[in-house]
């Protein structure tokens, strides 16, 4: 399995659109801080956007806010939506599925390599708003949803708190493109069909549909960070959404093995 990963991660260290989406993680916190220094107006109807001036945090979290609602399902989709039907594309399966290398330890290795990217992206993206808040805008202290006023050891606790509680979905929507991936055989479905779905849940959660549907759907848990920044904060939302994630997660990817363990690679 770790061959595989070794192999999968030489690959994507060579494709243009890996490190597109890691240097934009990387520098895009800057250029939106830089951007809200030079002018006037401020993102007001955002949560945290009038504070975008005062504090770093609070950009930081305006950008969590951003990514929450578009980035995530792009930044994770676009590698796990192709890993798989890559090799379709360039018809492979035949050179990676040899005696030495079994399909489980295949499966296991391009979707190490998935996840791990994930995880890489959106811990640059928290890292390099949180650095571009601290170095353009400054470290003042951070008011919350309570209207409490945090000091900045705290205000960055929190912080970072709310990005590492991204982690779940994005995982999930991890798992729902490996799927995709495996079963359809197409990078353009794998990559393009689980950012649709993200977004029609996001449509679904603004038009204040029916609670428990709410409940159910992956992207409730790109907000249910709101909860730690308020006082006394509140996990319930939280602790929810890591449920129904982890239960897409393992479902996912356990119809995906399933899926390409049927499969005749020969055919």
């Amino acid at each position: 399995m770790w061959s595989v990963v070794g192999v999968e991660c030489l690959k994507l260290r060579a494709q243009f659109k890996a490190r597109l989406v890691l240097g934009v993680c990387l520098v895009g916190p800057f250029a939106f801080a830089v951007a809200m220094q030079l002018q006037s107006s401020m993102p007001s109807d955002t949560l945290f956007g009038r504070a975008v001036k005062e504090s770093g945090f609070a950009l930081s979290l305006v950008v969590l806010g951003f990514a929450a609602l578009w980035a995530f399902p792009l930044l994770t989709s676009v590698v796990a939506g192709d890993l798989f039907s890559g090799e379709d594309r360039y018809g492979t399966w035949k050179m990676v599925l040899t005696r030495s290398c079994s399909r489980a330890e295949v499966f296991a290795g391009k979707t190490a390599a998935a996840v791990g990217f994930s995880c890489l992206a959106s811990l640059l993206l928290a890292a390099s708003s949180v650095a571009a808040g601290l170095m353009i805008i400054g470290g003042g202290p951070l008011i919350d949803l309570s209207g409490v006023l945090l000091p900045s050891d705290q205000a960055l606790y929190r912080v970072s708190l709310a990005w590492a509680s991204i982690l779940p979905p994005v995982l999930a929507v991890t798992a729902m493109s490996v799927l995709l991936s495996v079963v359809s055989r197409s990078s353009v479905v794998g990559v393009g069909i689980p950012v649709v779905l993200a977004l029609l849940m996001q449509l679904a959660a603004l038009l204040d549909g029916p609670e428990p549907l709410r409940r159910l759907l992956i992207t409730s848990g790109f907000v249910a960070w709101h909860g730690l920044l308020a006082q006394p904060p509140f996990y319930g939302s939280l602790v929810h959404s890591a449920t129904v994630s982890a239960v897409c997660f393992g479902g996912c990817l356990a119809i995906a093995y399933w899926q390409l363990r049927q499969r005749d690679i020969g055919g």
